[in-house]
């Protein structure tokens, strides 16, 4: 009877494929590329919207999530004296 001897190499694939996995997840941490965060006392008048389209290039909608994203906002409802952290 013959048996194939590279049914193994699939395990051995499997091995160092979830090797890799797992020390990539042990050491992935951020790389601080997107620099500390910058804090903007809201103001009378002041949108979500008016502050994304002055701090970010390109869409303001993408700036919105970031700032609802980063101060753990419900909605776009910012009162005037809020701190705010723009990542």
């Amino acid at each position: 009877m013959f048996v194939y001897s590279g049914e193994h190499m699939f395990v051995r694939l499997g091995i160092v494929l979830l090797s890799a996995v797992l020390l990539w997840a042990l050491f992935a941490r951020e790389s601080g590329a997107s620099g500390t965060p910058s804090l903007y006392r809201v103001r009378a008048g002041d949108s979500l919207w008016a502050i994304a389209a002055d701090r970010y290039a390109g869409d303001p909608r993408r700036g919105v999530w970031r700032i609802e994203q980063a101060n753990r906002l419900a909605g776009a409802t910012i009162v005037p004296g809020q701190v705010l952290r723009l990542p």
